[in-house]
């Protein structure tokens, strides 16, 4: 049993991480998952400090805005390398498509997809330099699902499932793997919040009968960074009680 404890602390030793969206359950929950694993280094992103909470300091946070991202110079901001890039930061919003606005699109297409093509620039020639990364995308079950007035965030969730493989396949060659993790419905603030009704509609969908927790996606993300996962690109691993 010793050894075990032993070998789970030393699961990322001497690698580096970037998370975007950190602040996040999900995002806070996977840098987590790779701190308490001897991870070295964690970065990860936000637009506002005062969402940084005190437990969080171990992560170097840097100040970077998704939507604008194509203006600014990552190289200053992100002058950095790392073996493990997860791209987890998004936003949604919602509304049924005659009534969604151009703004609306092009701000969940720009934050949660459009940015993931800019650090995946900045970060994967160093990757295939060293021959060495593990890219992980957090996707979504609505992308394989569609949901009514989320046209714009499943879009964007669809469109991260195509980048992903053919992504997997250009790089593989290079040691570098690129997955999904795709969630269903997780526990968070936004479901604390909803009534009676509208939690028994959300569990009469999921088989297991239960929500999700962001540790279940904090796990599957260290699994397709680990070495048990070395031989497995181009995938979704779906992470959704049943769905």
């Amino acid at each position: 049993m010793h050894f075990v404890l032993q070998r789970i602390l030393i699961l990322f030793k001497d690698k580096k991480l970037l998370v975007t969206g950190g602040t996040g359950s999900i995002g806070g929950s996977i840098c987590n998952y790779f701190n308490k694993n001897g991870c070295k280094e964690i970065f990860s992103t936000t637009t506002n400090f005062n969402k940084v909470r005190s437990e969080q300091d171990y992560i170097k946070f840097k100040e970077l805005d998704l939507k604008n991202i194509e203006n600014l110079n990552l190289d200053e901001i992100l002058d950095f390398e790392v073996d493990y890039l997860v791209l987890n930061a998004g936003l949604n919003k919602d509304n049924i498509f005659l009534r969604m606005s151009l703004e609306d699109w092009n701000t969940v297409i720009n934050v949660n997809l459009n940015s993931s093509f800019h650090l995946l620039k900045h970060f994967t020639k160093a990757m295939v330099k060293k021959r060495f990364g593990r890219i992980v995308f957090i996707s979504s079950v609505v992308a394989h699902t569609g949901n009514p007035g989320q046209v714009n965030y499943t879009a964007t969730k669809a469109a991260i499932s195509g980048l992903m493989k053919s992504l997997a396949l250009e790089l593989s060659s290079r040691n570098i793997t690129v997955n999904c993790v795709a969630p269903g419905f997780i526990k968070s603030n936004m479901t604390d919040s909803l009534n009676e009704t509208q939690k028994n509609a959300i569990l009469n969908r999921i088989p297991m009968k239960k929500l999700g927790n962001p540790d279940d996606i904090a796990r599957a993300v260290g699994f397709l960074c680990s070495e048990n996962a070395e031989y497995i690109t181009g995938q979704t691993l779906h992470v959704n009680g049943g769905m």
